[in-house]
Parts: structure tokens; sequence; C-alpha cells
């Protein structure tokens, strides 16, 4: 078995990577990973192809990535550029329909309910505009900071807290959220 070692560059020093080979990356990230391409797109299968198209980015500059610890940095960007590139390039082929089919929303710690809500939860944040709905998902789902979701969108702070508030305002504003609370 081999060990990859990486250098680092301010202070000469080995030390071990945390993952000895994208096999390895891919088994112990995959899930947290599949969860952000599946917060940036509406189907799950397509999430799933968003997510093959950004490891395959990553295979290929696998040996060039210096710092392996900052792999799910390079991946989500990977996943937000190709999904731009999809937004930029496709054809209509969602539809906007007047009303979606819910649930009743009712109260209390039942897990369906829960459920329920957790879905109304992914239509809204659906709803809201794609570079607000990746701010959104940066920040809450995968609990980055602001200035961390402005380094992996390459945005000013100032651009995410603007745009978070506004998607926060049109999530409160969400009819099918103001029926839960």
């Amino acid at each position: 078995m081999t060990t990859t070692v990486c250098t680092s560059a301010s202070n000469g020093m080995t030390r071990p990577s945390p993952y000895p080979s994208f096999a390895s990356y891919v088994r112990a990230r995959q899930p947290v990973l599949l969860r952000t391409a599946r917060s940036l797109t509406a189907n799950p299968c397509d999430a799933e192809d968003l997510l093959q198209s950004a490891l395959t980015k990553t295979y290929v500059a696998w040996e060039r990535i210096e710092d392996h610890r900052a792999l799910d940095g390079y991946v989500r960007r990977a996943l937000l550029n190709t999904r731009t590139s999809q937004w930029r390039k496709r054809k209509v082929d969602e539809f906007m329909c007047e009303e979606l089919p819910e649930p009743d929303p009712v109260g209390g710690d039942d897990p369906a309910e829960r459920q329920a809500l957790h879905d109304a939860m992914w239509r809204a944040i659906m709803k809201l505009p794609a570079r607000q709905r990746a701010m959104v998902v940066l920040r809450y789902y995968e609990d980055l900071s602001e200035a961390q979701t402005a380094d992996v969108l390459d945005v000013s702070v100032g651009t995410v807290k603007s745009a978070v508030s506004r998607a926060l305002g049109k999530l409160r504003e969400d009819p099918e959220l103001v029926l839960v609370r």
C-alpha cells in the first residue's frame, strides 16, 4: 500500500494526504457531494449525472491538486461550473406550474409531517433563482460561512449577504411555507 504525501509550500514540511487515492476520496465523500449536487438540480438523476461530471473533472486534475484537504471545495466549484454550463446550454425542459399538488400541512412531531415540511422547503428553494439557490444551499445546507460561500462562488461577501437576505425573504413569503408556520 502506498502513502501519498503533500508538501506544504509555506514550510516545506511533508504531511500525509487525507485521501491516498481518488477512489478513497469518492468512497468517503460521495454522500455529501451527492447531497450538494441534489440541491443544485430538480431531479435526482440529474444530480447523479452532475456529480459524475464533476468527479470526472476532479479525476483528470487529481495529480495537479496540491492540497487534497481542499478537494471538497474543488468538487463544489466543479459542480457549480458544470451546472452553470448546463443552464446556459439547456433548452426549455422545465415547465412552471400554477399549482403543485401538496399535502395539507399539519403541526406536530410526526415524521411524515417533518418530511412534508422538508419537501415543501426544497420545493421553495428550487423556485429561487439559481445563484440565490446556490448561496442558500452552501450557507445553510453545507454550513459554509459567508466568506467561504463567497470564495466558492467567486463573489464578494457583501454579495453573499445581500443575495441570501433576498432569498430568505422570498422563502418567508412563499405561500406553501407560510401555511406550515
